[in-house]
């Protein structure tokens, strides 16, 4: 198929199935992410436009690509609320760890941000640690430090990291006493 037929194919596909294919992605994954998901279906139909059926069947087709691209981001979701959930529950150089608990998308979105807001190296340290689950040692060995500094370095990274949330400073030796 020559490019100006593969354009005209798509377009016409995009002006009769948009839509559609565009209200199944709401219902799954809500407002914020349908746009781009239906964008991503019709990127998938632009490569394969030689493969998309004609008639009744490119409906059909759309939404089984669609199916796909929901269950993708759907599973990236909880890669990433995994993921926050770990730097969360970072253990601390005491093998003390935070209260394991379901964060929702909104905490996600604010440790996301107050991630941000740190220097590249306090935030490539804590990803190394609670997202890659390096130890201490390799966590040296990949920054070209001591293991010594690593634990200084960690230390005021997570105290960085929680004055952008706004959380008190956990106090370890409280809760030891508390629970004697």
């Amino acid at each position: 198929m020559n490019t100006s037929a593969a354009e005209k194919r798509f377009d016409s596909l995009f002006n009769s199935h948009h839509d559609s294919v565009y209200r199944y992605c709401v219902r799954r994954l809500g407002l914020a992410d349908a746009e781009d998901a239906a964008a991503d279906v019709f990127a998938v139909a632009w490569r394969r436009i030689e493969d998309v059926p004609s008639g009744d069947l490119t409906r059909a087709w759309l939404i089984g690509v669609a199916y796909k691209v929901v269950g993708n981001r759907c599973r990236a979701r909880r890669r990433q609320t995994r993921l926050w959930t770990r730097l969360l529950n970072v253990r601390d150089n005491r093998g003390d760890y935070h209260e394991s608990r379901e964060i929702p998308d909104a905490e996600i979105q604010r440790v996301h941000t107050a991630l941000s807001e740190l220097s590249i190296t306090d935030q490539e340290l804590l990803r190394l640690s609670a997202w890659d689950g390096l130890s201490r040692v390799e966590i040296a060995r990949v920054l070209g430090i001591s293991e010594n500094a690593v634990d200084q370095r960690f230390h005021r990274a997570r105290s960085r990291l929680r004055d952008r949330l706004g959380r008190p400073e956990d106090n370890s030796r409280e809760r030891r006493e508390a629970r004697t």
